[in-house]
């Protein structure tokens, strides 16, 4: 979690990019400045963010610097990330890759290659980033909302560009059967583990990798299970199951969904696209398979050793009408038996989609597809610190969740910010729920009883409002100072 003298801008640069691993001390004063800049005018084009023309063009020619990949402008912030991963707890490592559209092919960038649909004409990079929260130490499965999570930050991100089938491979083969791993586009979620190395062998330090559908790859969870890291991963292959003899034992979502109920719970369900936001009442069972090793380069289909792990279904019996009943069948390695575990393997998968409202922070909020730049190595410095930059928004709403009543110096924000807000939204901000809801007032958020807490947009908005209102209030004050 940010602590209130690193959420402002200057401090907040220097914790997180003083430990650039940069050979010259220049270097890393500048992307110190740069950072700071971002985290000032988060949603700000470059040429918005510095006042003086030779602070812009000292950050587009940083960014052209083959000496500063994003491995090592966010080796101080990781480095940081890491320390807190080894110490006693349960951390999720929230996985996900996003597409970074920067232009279309009639503006080519070099360095840079198709995403999307092939028709669609569209250029740019895969983003694959490994989100670290800390799970709470006690988690109420009576409670039916997701329990709130300290924002540890990126653990690890990669960036992937993708690359022409080549003519000698076979136009209709699986890539996966034929190319190795680190040629896959899938291969992101092994290498990954790898990058991330080892979890700790202490006993009281638990990883565990949380993914969607699309991190449900066989040679990705062997890799977890290497890695000592445990894994809660939502399946989306119907995989052929063995016995301890090897024999077939039917198919993995078959079996799953002929288990019985171990009984039900309440989940606050978020909202999506056509359906708001509810709580639901949903089953949970708990069936333990063997999945069979599938077909992949210079391997045959059980040719290598079956995964062993727990299945936990998730679905809900009854669902309200014209609403498209949930299930969630989830894969895991942890412990599983009882209805109570098997619940908390449910409420660890739930914050998977603080994953998608980073991609949301780093596209919306930050706006890193609207930078106008000239080669791959260039949008890829600029958005390793436009990403780290994201988590600050991210960070503002979880901290309302998991302090509410904590004091409200505690969001980070300065005197002046907090002297200003006070006296727009006319009410006294005395803790972090006072200022989360005057931030989302700002945003257009009404505060109603039955409301909740503001969205991430909602508070994206009204922080951007509240940085004008301080800009206003500052040149008021100077000109109140000037002589004459």
């Amino acid at each position: 979690m940010i602590t209130p003298s690193e959420q402002v801008p200057h401090e907040w640069a220097r914790v997180h990019f003083a430990g650039a691993e940069l050979s010259r001390v220049k270097q890393v004063d500048r992307v110190i400045t740069i950072a700071e800049a971002m985290a000032q005018s988060p949603g700000a084009t470059l040429p918005q963010m510095f006042a003086h023309p030779y602070d812009l063009k000292a950050a587009y020619k940083f960014f052209a610097d083959p000496e500063a990949p994003p491995d090592h402008l966010q080796a101080g912030h990781r480095e940081g990330v890491r320390l807190a991963l080894e110490k006693p707890g349960r951390y999720l490592l929230i996985e996900d890759t996003s597409e970074i559209r920067c232009a279309d092919q009639a503006r080519p960038i070099e360095g840079l290659g198709p995403i999307g649909a092939s028709q669609e004409a569209k250029i740019g990079f895969h983003l694959h980033s490994v989100l670290a929260v800390k799970w709470p130490e006690t988690c109420d499965r009576a409670t039916p909302r997701r329990p709130a999570v300290e924002i540890l930050g990126l653990a690890d991100q990669q960036y992937y560009v993708r690359q022409p089938r080549p003519a000698e491979e076979p136009p209709h083969s699986s890539a996966r059967r034929v190319r190795p791993p680190e040629q896959l586009e899938s291969g992101l979620w092994e290498q990954a583990c790898a990058r991330l190395g080892p979890a700790p062998e202490n006993p009281d330090v638990t990883w565990v990798k949380v993914g969607d559908r699309g991190s449900d790859i066989y040679d990705h969870l062997v890799a977890c299970q290497k890695a000592g890291q445990r894994f809660v991963i939502r399946a989306c292959k119907e995989r052929v199951l063995v016995a301890e003899n090897d024999r077939p034992a039917g198919k993995l979502f078959e079996q799953a969904r002929a288990s019985a109920s171990l009984g039900t719970v309440e989940l606050e369900l978020r909202a999506r696209p056509g359906q708001p936001a509810r709580q639901a009442q949903l089953a949970l069972s708990v069936t333990h398979v063997r999945l069979r090793a599938p077909q992949t380069a210079g391997h045959g289909p059980g040719a290598r050793p079956a995964l062993s792990c727990a299945v936990v279904r998730v679905w809900e019996p009854a669902p309200p009408a014209g609403v498209t009943p949930l299930e969630w069948i989830l894969l895991t390695d942890l412990p599983v038996e009882t209805l109570a575990q098997a619940c908390e393997v449910a409420q660890i998968y739930a914050p998977r989609w603080l994953e998608e409202e980073f991609h949301k922070a780093l596209k919306t909020g930050m706006k890193v597809e609207a930078l106008q730049l000239e080669t791959a190595p260039e949008w890829f410095a600029a958005t390793a610190l436009l990403s780290v930059a994201a988590l600050r928004l991210l960070d503002l709403r979880e901290i309302a969740r998991l302090l509410p009543e904590a004091p409200a110096a505690l969001t980070g924000l300065s005197e002046l910010d907090l002297e200003v807000l006070a006296y727009r939204v006319k009410k006294p901000l005395k803790t972090v729920r006072d200022v989360i809801l005057g931030i989302g007032r700002l945003g257009g958020h009404l505060n109603r009883k039955g409301d909740g807490l503001p969205g991430w947009i909602t508070l994206w908005r009204g922080w951007q409002y509240l940085q004008t209102l301080v800009e206003g209030a500052l040149i008021g004050r100077n000109l109140k100072l000037k002589p004459g």
